[in-house]
C-alpha cells in the first residue's frame, strides 16, 4: 500500500514555522510514543537545527513502557533531549517543564551575565496531525492560562500563552508532515490516525494491525479478541473477529468494513493494551 498525503495547508504550515522560528528559544516536537521514529521529520529537524529542540513522546499511556524507555534512550544517544508524557492525565508533565528549563538555562545565564532581566522562555510546539498537540498545550497551560499581547521585539499581532512565569507558548504553532519513506511507515501512520482516511484502505491497515498483534501480543488476539488460533492467516483472523462481534450484512455475509473500523478504533483508544510499533 502506497500512502502519499500532503495537504496544501502543510506547505503554509512549513512556511509559518520558518518565519516564526526567530521568535522562539525552544522547539518542542511532539511524536507519538507508540511510533516516534515513524513520526519524525528530518526536514523539520534541519530547519530547527539552530534552536534548542525538545522531543516529547506524547500518548505514553497507549505505548509499551519498556519500548518508550528504549526509544527515549535511543533519542538521547543521538544527542537529543527526550521526555515522555501522558497529556490527558498530566503524567510526565514535571519532566517536560524541567527539560524546558534545562534547555533554556544557557540563554538565561547569558542574560544575567549581560545584566539583563531573565524573560520567560518562548516555546514553539510542533507535531504531525492527531499527535495530541491541543491536549498537550492544555496540559501545560492547566488553569493558569492567560494570553498576552505582542511582546517587545516580536512581530506585531503574535499571540502567546503564558504557561507559568518562566514559560510562554506560541498559541498557533504550525504542523509538519513526515515524508513517508515506505509502505511500513505508511501503515504505521495510518494505524495511528495521522494520515487522512482518504489516503488508505482500512482493510489493509486492519490486517497490518493483526500482523502486529500476531508478532508482539498474540495474547491480545486470544484473550481480548477471543480468536481460537492466533497463528491462522490474517484474513482468517479478521473473519473470525467479525463473526465474534456479530458484524453481519443483511444477506448473512460478514461486514468486514465494520470490523476493520472497530479494530482500528480499539487500537487508537488503547483498548488492545499498550502497543508500540517502531
Amino acid at each position: 500500500m502506497s500512502i502519499n498525503w500532503y495537504p496544501g495547508h502543510m506547505v503554509k504550515a512549513k512556511k509559518e514555522i520558518q518565519e516564526n522560528l526567530k521568535l522562539v528559544d525552544i522547539v518542542a516536537m511532539l511524536l507519538d510514543a507508540r511510533a516516534p521514529f515513524s513520526c519524525r521529520n528530518s526536514d523539520l529537524e534541519k530547519i530547527c537545527q539552530h534552536k534548542k529542540l525538545l522531543v516529547v513522546l506524547n500518548k505514553m499511556d497507549l505505548a509499551s513502557p519498556e519500548a518508550t524507555r528504549l526509544y527515549s534512550a535511543r533519542l538521547r544517544e543521538e544527542g537529543l533531549m527526550a521526555v515522555a508524557i501522558d497529556s490527558t492525565s498530566s503524567k510526565g508533565l514535571p519532566d517536560v517543564i524541567q527539560a524546558l528549563k534545562t534547555l533554556y538555562q544557557p540563554a538565561a545565564a547569558e542574560m544575567v551575565q549581560k545584566g539583563r532581566r531573565i524573560r520567560a522562555a518562548r516555546v514553539m510546539v510542533v507535531g504531525v496531525p492527531n499527535i495530541g498537540k491541543s491536549t498537550f498545550l492544555n496540559c501545560l497551560v492547566g488553569k493558569k492560562m492567560a494570553q498576552t499581547g505582542a511582546k517587545p521585539g516580536i512581530t506585531r499581532g503574535k499571540q502567546w500563552v503564558r504557561v507559568r512565569e518562566d514559560i510562554e507558548l506560541m498559541d498557533t504553532p504550525g504542523l509538519m508532515w513526515p515524508k513517508v519513506e515506505g509502505e511500513e511507515q505508511g501503515l504505521k501512520l495510518a494505524l495511528l490516525n495521522i494520515v487522512g482516511e482518504n489516503a488508505y484502505e482500512e482493510y489493509e491497515v486492519a490486517l497490518y494491525l493483526l500482523k502486529i498483534l500476531q508478532e508482539k501480543a498474540p495474547e491480545v488476539l486470544l484473550n481480548k479478541l477471543r480468536v481460537n488460533d492466533a497463528g491462522q492467516s490474517l484474513e482468517e483472523l479478521l473473519d473470525e473477529i467479525a463473526r465474534q462481534r456479530g458484524h453481519l450484512l443483511k444477506a448473512g455475509a460478514l461486514d468486514l468494513g465494520k470490523t476493520c473500523t472497530s479494530l482500528l478504533n480499539d487500537f487508537r483508544k488503547g483498548k488492545l493494551g499498550h502497543l508500540s510499533l517502531d
